[in-house]
C-alpha cells in the first residue's frame, strides 16, 4: 500500500470511528435511571457465526441477526430472498434473472455476471450447506428460525469464496414438542402466500421429524401494448418443502436427515426498453411499471427445479463433539427473455420504444446441475481453550447451455453455445480462540485451500455469422492460506471491544458465453486483507443494544466481470487492486413496555486502484463520463467505485402494541434506504440508480400467545419506482422495482 493510500485510509477509519461514535449517541434514547428493567429488558441475540452457539456481543466480527417479526413482515407478499437488501448494514442485493440468482454484495464487493456458473464472493450458507451455483442461492425463505450476515472474510471456517462474507440460513429444527405454524395473505396483483410447517416427537426422546411448505403465487399484471395484451406478464407459481428427522438414540448421538424441493414456474426479469431520459439517469416522463411494449414477451419464461438433501451427524466425546455433513444439491432451470425489452429493429419498423438497434431475444439454461459436499470437524474446550478443527470437501459439475433467437423470425433459433465446468475443491482448517484473563480473549484461525477447474466451452451457431468454435479448454488450479487473527476485550459484563484481521481468498472464474465472442476468458484468484475494530453494548438495564465497527480492505488481483458494452460480450478481467473503506452500526432499544426500535446504518467507500485497467463501454445513446483508454473503443475506469455499491445504507423498524382483551393490537413499520449505484465498471450517466427508500407497515390484532393474528399490510407503501438495473448494450433498457402491494394476513400457531 503506498504512503498516500495508508494515510488516506487513516483518515477514512478516525473518520468512520467519529460517525460510528456520534450515531450511537443520536441512536441511544435516554432513560431515567430508576426505571423498572424486567418488562423493557431485551432478549438475549444467539448466533452461530462461529459454528458454535454464544452471545452475538461476544463474536469478533461485524454482523448482523434478523429473526421474529422483522423477517417474518420483510417477506409479506411473496417477496424472494432480494428482500434482504438494504435491510442490513452494507447488505445489497439484485437480479437481473427475477425471482432466482440473486447477486450479493457486502461492503460493496459482489459480482455483476449474470453467466450460469459465476463465481460470487459473497457465499450462502444454508443449513450448514455452501450453495455454490447462483441459481441455488435463489432458494425461498420459509419457516426460518434467523437469518445471519457476517462482513468481511470468512475463509477461516467457512471457506468457498468468502472473501466478502456469509449469508447465513438457519431454518427451524425438529423438537420433541409438538408444535406448528400455518399463515396464508393476499394481496395486490392476485398475490398469495400460503406456508406452514408441523414438528414434534415421533418416539418419545428419540425421533422427532418437522415438515414445512410453502406456496406463492402471482397472477400476470404487466400489459403488453405492443400485443394488446392485458395481464400479459409479471406471474409466477412456486412451491417448496422441507422435511427433517432428528435421530437422538443416545445422549451422546444425534443424526438429522434434511430432504428439500423447490420449483419455479414464472417469468424473467421484465427488462423495459429506452426507460431511461437520455443524458439522465430519471426514468422517462409518464413510466408505468404495469405495461411494456415487447415483441418476445410471449416466448418468455423461467423455470427452476431444485431437490437436496444433508445428513448432519453429532457425536460427544464427553467434551469434544465431532460433527459430519454430508450434502447433495441437484437443480436445473431455463429462463427465456426479450433482452432489448421493445419491438422491431430500426432496420425492420414498426420499432419501439424509442430506438431499438437491433433485436436480442436469449435464453440460458442449466440442463445438468450436481453438487456434493462433506465437512468432518471437532470441536471442543479445554480450560480456557476453545477451538475448531476440520477438513471440507467439495464437487460441482454444471453444464450450460446459452441460445439466442431470431426474434424478427418469430423466435428462430441463431445462437447455440455449451460450457461444461467441474469444480474440486478441498481444504484442512483450524480455529480457535483462548482466555488470558476473564475479561481479555484472543482467537485466531488458518485455512489451507486447494482448488482445480475443468472447463470447456464450444458454440456451434452464432448470431452475428461468426461461425462455429472449437472446443475451448481452460484448467485453472490454485491454493492458498487464508487467516484471521482477532481480539476482544470485556470493558464491563455489558461492552466489549474487538479487533479482527482476516485474510480471503477466491478461486479463479472462467467465463465462457461464447454467443458473441470466440474466446473464454479467465479471472486468476483474488486476495483480501481486511482490518476492522468495533464495540458491542448492552445499556440501561439491556434496554438498549448498540454495535458498531470502523473496517479496511485491500484486494490483490479483484475478479471484475465486463458485461455488455458495443460488443455484447461477456469477459472476466482482474483488477490490479481495490481499495474500500467505512464504517457500520446497528442499535436495537425497547424504551417502555411494549414499544422497540431498531436501527441499522453503513458508510461504504470503494474504489478502484488499477491505472491501466479499461473496458468497453455502451453502445451508442448513452454520455459516458470515463476518459478514453489507450486502446480504441475503451475506456479507463481506474478511481472508479466498484459496480453496485452504495454509499450509505440505512434502515429502520419500529414497533408498538396496546393490550386489548385477551390480546394485542400491533403496528410495525420498516423502512430501507440506499444511495445511488452504479451499474457498470464505466461511469454513463443514464445508468446510475438513484438513491431508493422503501417501506413497508403492518397492523393487526395479536391473541394471547401468539395463537393467532390478523393483520393488513403493505410494502413499498410510498410507491417509489427506481432503476435497479440496466441493459447496455443496445438501448437505454433497464428493470425496476416491485410497486406496492398491499394485502391481508391471518396466521396461527400451534
Amino acid at each position: 500500500m503506498s504512503v498516500i493510500h495508508s494515510h488516506r485510509a487513516g483518515l477514512a477509519a478516525g473518520s468512520a470511528v467519529a460517525a460510528v461514535l456520534l450515531a450511537g449517541a443520536f441512536a441511544t434514547p435516554v432513560f431515567a435511571a430508576d426505571a423498572a428493567p424486567s418488562a423493557t429488558a431485551l432478549s438475549e441475540i444467539i448466533v452461530t457465526a462461529q459454528k458454535r452457539s454464544e452471545n452475538i456481543n461476544d463474536v469478533p466480527e461485524s454482523l448482523t441477526a434478523i429473526g421474529g417479526e422483522k423477517l417474518d413482515v420483510i417477506r409479506s407478499s411473496g417477496g424472494d430472498i432480494r428482500v434482504l437488501s438494504a435491510r442490513v448494514p452494507s447488505l445489497l442485493l439484485e437480479s437481473s434473472f427475477g425471482r432466482t440468482f440473486p447477486r450479493p454484495y457486502i461492503r460493496g464487493l459482489g459480482n455483476t455476471d449474470f453467466d450460469l456458473n459465476a463465481s460470487q464472493p459473497v457465499s450462502f450458507v444454508y443449513d450448514d450447506v455452501v450453495l455454490e451455483n447462483p441459481i441455488l442461492k435463489g432458494v425461498p425463505l420459509f419457516d426460518i428460525d434467523q437469518v445471519e450476515v457476517l462482513r468481511g472474510p470468512q475463509g477461516t471456517l467457512f471457506g468457498r469464496n468468502t472473501p466478502a462474507g456469509v449469508l447465513k440460513f438457519d431454518s427451524v429444527k425438529p423438537s420433541q414438542t409438538f408444535g406448528g405454524y400455518a399463515e396464508a395473505s393476499g394481496a395486490t396483483y392476485g398475490t398469495v402466500n400460503a406456508e406452514g410447517a408441523v414438528g414434534g416427537p415421533i418416539i418419545a426422546d428419540t425421533l422427532s421429524g418437522r415438515i414445512s411448505a410453502l406456496y406463492q403465487h402471482r397472477d400476470a399484471w404487466i400489459d403488453n401494448t405492443f400485443t394488446h395484451d392485458n395481464n400479459a406478464t409479471g406471474g409466477y407459481d412456486e412451491y417448496a418443502l422441507r422435511g427433517q428427522l432428528l435421530l437422538t438414540p443416545t445422549p451422546n448421538f444425534n443424526a438429522l436427515a434434511n430432504l428439500h424441493y423447490f420449483h419455479l414456474d414464472g417469468t424473467p426479469q421484465i427488462f423495459r426498453a429506452n426507460i431511461i431520459t437520455p443524458g439522465t439517469d430519471n426514468l422517462v416522463p409518464g413510466f408505468d411499471p404495469e405495461k411494456i411494449a415487447q415483441d418476445a414477451q410471449k416466448r418468455s419464461f423461467q423455470k427452476v427445479k431444485e431437490v437436496g438433501g444433508s445428513l448432519k451427524m453429532n457425536y460427544d466425546f464427553g467434551g469434544p463433539v465431532l460433527t459430519s455433513i454430508t450434502a447433495y444439491e441437484h437443480v436445473t432451470t431455463l429462463s427465456h427473455g426479450d433482452i432489448d425489452g421493445g419491438f422491431g429493429a430500426v432496420f425492420a419498423p414498426p420499432s419501439g420504444p424509442g430506438l431499438i438497434p437491433f433485436p436480442s431475444e436469449s435464453a440460458d439454461g442449466l440442463p445438468y446441475h450436481a453438487q456434493w459436499s462433506e465437512e468432518l470437524r471437532l470441536a471442543g474446550k479445554h480450560d480456557a481453550l476453545s477451538y475448531t478443527v476440520g477438513a471440507f470437501y467439495f464437487f460441482e459439475d454444471v453444464k450450460i447451455d446459452s441460445f439466442d433467437y431470431n426474434t424478427l423470425a418469430n423466435g428462430a433459433l441463431d445462437g447455440f453455445a455449451i460450457q461444461h465446468q467441474k469444480t474440486t475443491s478441498w481444504a484442512l482448517f483450524g480455529n480457535a480462540d483462548y482466555k488470558l484473563t476473564s475479561a481479555w480473549t484472543v482467537g485466531g484461525g488458518l485455512r489451507y485451500s486447494n482448488d482445480s477447474k475443468d472447463f470447456l466451452a464450444q458454440r456451434f451457431i452464432s448470431p452475428i455469422g461468426g461461425g462455429a468454435t472449437p472446443v475451448l479448454r481452460a484448467n485453472p488450479n490454485s491454493d492458498d492460506v487464508s487467516f484471521n487473527v482477532n481480539t476482544t476485550y470485556a470493558l464491563t459484563d455489558d461492552t466489549n471491544l474487538y479487533a479482527r484481521a482476516a485474510k480471503g481468498y477466491r478461486a479463479p472464474s472462467i467465463q465462457g458465453r461464447l454467443l458473441f465472442g470466440d474466446t473464454i476468458s479467465v479471472a486468476t484468484k483474488e486476495t483480501l486483507m481486511s482490518y476492522e475494530g468495533g464495540f458491542k453494548s448492552y445499556l440501561f438495564d439491556h434496554r438498549v443494544r448498540v454495535d458498531a465497527d470502523a473496517f479496511y480492505y485491500k484486494v490483490d488481483n479483484l475478479q471484475l466481470t465486463a458485461v455488455g458494452g458495443g460488443a455484447n460480450f461477456n469477459r472476466l478481467i482482474n483488477a490490479a487492486h481495490a481499495e474500500g473503506y467505512g464504517f457500520e452500526f446497528n442499535g436495537e432499544a425497547q424504551p417502555i413496555e411494549r414499544l422497540i426500535f431498531t436501527a441499522g446504518l453503513s458508510y461504504n467507500h470503494t474504489q478502484i486502484d488499477d491505472p491501466h485497467l479499461t473496458t468497453q463501454p455502451c453502445g451508442d445513446g448513452c454520455t459516458v463520463l470515463d476518459p478514453a483508454g489507450a486502446l480504441p473503443g475503451t475506456v479507463n475506469i481506474d478511481g472508479n467505485s466498484l459496480p453496485n455499491a452504495p454509499r450509505w445504507i440505512g434502515n429502520f423498524t419500529a414497533g408498538y402494541s396496546i393490550p386489548y382483551g385477551d390480546g394485542e393490537f400491533f403496528a410495525f413499520t420498516d423502512w430501507a434506504y440506499r444511495s445511488s449505484v452504479n451499474f457498470f465498471l464505466y461511469q454513463a450517466k443514464e445508468f446510475t440508480g438513484q438513491h431508493l427508500l422503501e417501506g413497508g407497515l403492518r397492523l393487526g390484532y395479536r391473541a394471547a400467545g401468539g395463537k393467532w393474528e390478523a393483520a393488513v399490510f403493505g410494502r413499498n407503501i410510498t410507491n417509489r419506482i427506481q432503476l435497479e438495473g440496466a441493459i447496455d448494450f443496445d438501448n437505454l433498457t433497464g428493470f425496476v422495482n416491485d410497486p406496492r402491494t398491499v394485502g391481508v394476513e391471518v396466521k396461527t400457531k400451534f
